[in-house]
């Protein structure tokens, strides 16, 4: 199934949810974050997946959000700023372990999804960052939250609040990636734990995962609290300096 770049498949009990926007470095508009929410929300109920992928494809995972398509939505509220939430709540809803595949840049969203996922991969060219603040902004997702149990305090501040970029070593190391492959060979790898997964009992895995994962009630909690707080940033004097310096640099 293809829905402008977003491709979502479905092989050997896998759904693989691939961002296809290359030209744009896989920047998430409001319709992607849609199409996202729905092949997470369809694959809940459907026995025949047993897990997810999500991948941007070679050399590239996502830029986060597309700068543009954010301004736009957010001149727009509340409707459409819904589809990036409504994003964030299938993740933490979702019940089926999550594979995710980073072969290149990630950024923003894209790399706080990961913390809502169950493994992933990534090539030795992937980097890592969530420079919220350089917007004068705070995280979002449950950032805050997952962040800091995952890789430690010091690990998150550094990201979350000084802004610095990981490598993907780094992130092997701070416990956020579970194995570093070469370019060019994260989906490979991944559609392997897929398989592997795929194998194990279905419920049992459920269980074990419900039990190892934050409660969704807490990550829902968060994503409000963390988006009520966004929302008053962005109305901030270092927001709007931010996001004009940053129109500033597109007019150029």
């Amino acid at each position: 199934m293809a829905n402008g770049n977003i491709v979502v498949t479905d092989e050997r009990g896998t759904r693989v949810i691939t961002l296809r926007r290359a030209g744009k470095k896989n920047a998430i508009t409001q319709d992607m974050y849609r199409e996202m929410s729905r092949a997470i929300d369809t694959a809940q109920n459907n026995p025949d997946i047993r897990c997810m992928i999500i991948t941007g494809g070679s050399g590239v995972f996502t830029a986060g959000d597309d700068i543009d398509d954010f301004l736009k939505a957010d001149a727009a509220r509340p409707e459409t700023l819904s589809n990036g939430a409504k994003f964030l709540y299938s993740l933490s809803l979702n019940v089926k372990p999550i594979i995710a595949a980073v072969d290149g840049a990630s950024i923003g969203m894209g790399t706080v999804l990961l913390f809502h996922c169950d493994y992933v991969l990534a090539s030795t060219a992937a980097t890592f960052s969530a420079p919220y603040i350089n917007l004068g902004l705070v995280p979002v997702g449950a950032a805050s939250l997952l962040m800091p149990r995952t890789m430690g305090y010091q690990r998150a501040f550094a990201m979350l609040v000084m802004g610095r970029t990981f490598t993907a070593e780094e992130a092997h190391v701070a416990g956020f990636v579970n194995t570093v492959v070469s370019p060019g060979h994260t989906e490979v790898e991944a559609r392997k734990v897929a398989r592997e997964i795929c194998k194990l009992p279905a419920e049992a895995v459920a269980t074990s995962r419900r039990l190892l994962r934050a409660a969704p009630e807490e990550l829902t909690r968060r994503i409000d609290q963390e988006a009520h707080l966004f929302g008053e940033r962005l109305k901030s004097d270092e927001a709007i300096a931010a996001f004009n310096a940053f129109a500033n640099r597109k007019r150029r």
